[in-house]
């Protein structure tokens, strides 16, 4: 069992190095304090280790769950629409019930795996372009932070891709423990702790937050995760059941700050391929590994949140933009593979990017709205059968 345990070991380590980061950002973004953004790492640790758990020994398959990273990036990109954390914790009990109600109602399951990939891959593209570019923009504002942490990464995107992110997470932490010296530490609570924030039900936020996260969670997660497990070889899994878990989950861990719980895509590759295990019947041990080693990590909820607030805002963004590359490009290649669907794609992708905010409601609502609406427009008209040529007879 050692093979699949150190399967499951690698996959959490990185996996919460690669975007732990991003979501004490993207907690903050929408009115967290850091007691709260700590309480929400922590609550989306212990709820996928759940998952993750108790589903792969009820199945004795690898089911391996995460937290939505591009619903971070989501979140991040939503601040300034909601000045109440309850409101944002309102939203993610919605996200939530949508979730569950996917996986209970197959026919609300199907038409969110049938949103035109135009629309989808270009909302997700969308969200993630302004964290994409703030390497860029971290390099010429934080040079001496920035650029060792950009340069470790390319260096290990060549040689060990897998710990790229991670590793050029590490330096931007040493980085900042350097500069701030034990000032980072300050007024931190550095003991793990469940915050539990009542929650308040906002029209608007429920719209501009609630309805994407949902959306960008099914289409940028769920739907890549079953891909996974399916070219693996594990076509026969319990789909509705682990989406319906994964929405309660959800559900019930939003008022500590969860926002959004789904199956894994990227870590899965790894805990239920032949890396964790020659013998597909003992790989479902790697998620539970994994499951104990995420509740580990989530202990250090509150030194990882005082590490956050504690560094430059765009070197955190940094670091989350190179992790989240490889979504931006797969996003892109959806949303203009078809030459047809591009003016959808291009419109949808310029108006979330945009990060406008009418009436209350994020871009990201707007894109889907004014994407579908030129997806409308522009859709060909069915060609019309043209007249029959008059025969030599009828002339």
């Amino acid at each position: 069992m050692l093979q699949p345990i150190i399967a499951g070991v690698i996959g959490a380590l990185t996996g919460f190095a690669s975007s732990f980061a991003l979501v004490i950002a993207g907690l903050l973004a929408v009115g967290a304090s850091p007691a709260e953004a700590a309480s929400g790492l922590l609550a989306l640790c212990i709820g996928q280790a759940l998952l993750a758990g108790l589903l792969s020994w009820r199945f004795r398959l690898p089911l391996s769950f995460a937290w939505s990273t591009p619903g971070a990036a989501l979140l991040v990109a939503a601040e300034g629409t909601t000045g109440s954390y309850g409101a944002a914790i309102g939203a993610f009990i919605v996200c939530g019930l949508l979730i569950l109600v996917s996986g209970l109602w197959p026919w609300l399951g199907r038409t969110m795996t049938r949103i035109p990939m135009p629309l989808a891959g270009a909302m997700l593209a969308g969200i993630l372009f302004p964290i994409c570019i703030a390497p860029v923009t971290a390099v010429i504002e934080q040079p001496l932070l920035a650029a060792p942490v950009i340069v470790v990464w390319l260096l290990l995107v060549r040689w060990l891709p897998r710990w790229a992110v991670p590793a050029a997470m590490l330096v931007a932490i040493i980085g900042v423990v350097v500069s701030a010296g034990d000032d980072w530490m300050t007024g931190a609570s550095l003991a793990p702790a469940l915050t539990l924030t009542m929650p308040a039900l906002d029209p608007l936020v429920i719209v501009s937050l609630g309805l994407p996260l949902y959306i960008v969670t099914m289409a940028g997660q769920n739907v890549p995760g079953f891909a996974v497990l399916s070219t693996l070889g594990y076509r026969e899994v319990p789909a509705r059941t682990m989406l319906a878990a994964s929405g309660a989950a959800t559900a019930l861990t939003a008022p500590f700050g969860g926002y959004a719980l789904n199956l894994a895509a990227i870590t899965a590759a790894l805990m239920a391929g032949p890396d964790s295990h020659p013998d597909p019947a003992r790989r479902w041990v790697a998620p539970v590994a994994g499951g104990v080693t995420y509740v580990l990590l989530g202990l250090g909820a509150g030194v990882a949140t005082a590490l956050v607030a504690a560094a430059p805002p765009i070197l955190i963004i940094a670091v989350a933009g190179l992790a989240l590359l490889s979504a931006f490009a797969t996003g892109l290649v959806s949303a203009f593979e078809a030459p047809e669907t591009r003016l959808t794609a291009a419109v949808t992708l310029i108006v979330v990017a945009s990060g406008v905010v009418v009436f209350g409601i994020g871009s990201a609502f707007w894109g889907l709205l004014v994407g579908a609406l030129v997806m409308l427009v522009t859709r060909p008209r069915p060609a019309t059968a043209s007249p029959a040529p008059a025969s030599p007879v009828e002339e």
